[in-house]
């Protein structure tokens, strides 16, 4: 008797539980529903701002994307890369693939100061990336997700992380397949992520090599489309103009796509990371092919990447904490 007065009272209780996308990770639990209490316009705050900078800038929509992904490879989703330096912390933001190009942060500022007017010390840094990053695909264009919550801050940076973890435009692709491997991520979640290069640009410094000496050789690309590559040249030289900006996506920089995967399939990959998603591995090759024929596919898939990369190392529970100013840990 005591135990089905037990088992009815556990069921009761699950009955009135929230729904919830839960995901175990390393740290603890992410929950849609993590501020429906604490802070329940938290989101479309978020979403106001976001709209209003990418309406402003349509650049901004990948640079917040970028900035979310460069944040979770290096010690995990924890807005490490937020962090100015100070006398005893070194910032992400001097690091190889964030000096010059990282972005976006003046529009975290704006989030996190509206977020603190509306409810203080609540809202972690951390989420408002991953928030923005769902909100700025779905402001072009691209699938939205339900964003699992309740990550936190962390105290501390890591440059040599930042400089060591975040796949580079000419590693090759078997380095870049092991840092995705090294954050849990798998070759499904490469070529969809690398998806998100269907908006946004690049600097002529990150593609040079292509142009003029890919293989140490004095050569270009050979996998590079010589019209294209030719185009290229005019406004990349092989030296100066390090800083000159070229769309990721020639066919449709601004509108969130599967364009991107097409041109890779006509060798108009800008980038010699994305290019080499069709020409060192047949697995890639496979799912490039799969993405370019159903734009609805590479949606499902990018929406279940986002989410997963989003799941990397966050700080839970009393692990962190949440700043009041992203750029600086709390007295």
């Amino acid at each position: 008797m005591a135990k089905s007065i037990n088992l009815f009272l556990v069921l009761t209780l699950l009955s009135f539980a929230p729904l919830c996308f839960c995901h175990n990770t390393y740290g603890g639990y992410l929950y849609p529903q993590f501020y429906d209490q604490s802070c329940p316009r938290a989101q479309e705050i978020v979403k106001s701002i976001v709209a209003k900078a990418v309406a402003r800038e349509a650049r901004m929509a990948a640079s917040l994307v970028r900035l979310h992904f460069h944040d979770c490879f290096v010690k995990g989703c924890d807005a490490s890369i937020l962090l100015d330096s100070t006398g005893s912390l070194i910032s992400e933001k001097r690091s190889n693939p964030n000096r010059n190009s990282a972005r976006g942060f003046e529009v975290i500022d704006e989030i996190k100061s509206a977020l603190e007017k509306e409810c203080p010390l609540t809202v972690s840094c951390a989420d408002i990336m991953a928030i923005a990053a769902r909100d700025s695909t779905v402001l072009v264009g691209g699938p939205s997700w339900v964003v699992p919550l309740g990550r936190r801050d962390s105290k501390g940076a890591s440059l040599s992380g930042s400089n060591n973890n975040i796949p580079a435009p000419n590693n090759t692709f078997q380095i870049i397949l092991t840092k995705f491997k090294l954050q849990g991520l798998d070759i499904v979640d490469l070529v969809a992520l690398s998806g998100s290069h269907t908006i946004g640009n690049a600097r002529c410094v990150s593609f040079r090599q292509r142009l003029y000496n890919q293989s140490g050789n004095s050569k270009p690309d050979s996998t590079l489309d010589q019209s294209y590559a030719a185009k290229l040249r005019a406004g990349c030289p092989r030296s100066g103009g390090d800083q000159n900006l070229f769309l990721l996506d020639f066919v449709s920089s601004t509108k969130f796509d599967n364009s991107y995967f097409k041109n890779l399939l006509s060798y108009k990959g800008l980038l010699s990371s994305d290019q080499i998603l069709v020409t060192k591995n047949e697995v890639s090759l496979e799912l490039v092919k799969k993405y370019a024929e159903s734009n609805e596919v590479f949606f499902q898939q990018f929406a279940k990447s986002m989410v997963k990369m989003g799941n990397i190392s966050p700080l839970t529970g009393y692990r962190g904490e949440i700043r009041k100013n992203c750029r600086k840990i709390n007295a």
